[in-house]
């Protein structure tokens, strides 16, 4: 039997819950619970952009590219 090492990033989330400073989503697939912290408290996080129920995938930023 195979495992594979599984990546945040692989996986789809539901917002769950939102608030000025975090963001919580739950993954599709494996159930797993994040709290997303904002990292640009100047910019609150608001219901228009993230409601409750909607498809978020996360992506790593160790790959973009530097400008």
């Amino acid at each position: 039997m195979k495992t594979t090492d599984k990546s945040i990033f692989d996986e789809q989330y539901r917002v769950v819950a939102i608030e000025s400073d975090r963001l919580v989503v739950r993954g599709i697939l494996s159930g797993e619970v994040l709290t997303i912290m904002n990292p640009a408290p100047e910019s609150p996080l608001n219901q228009n952009d993230f409601p409750p129920g909607k498809l978020i995938e996360l992506s790593d930023p160790s790959t973009v590219p530097v400008n």
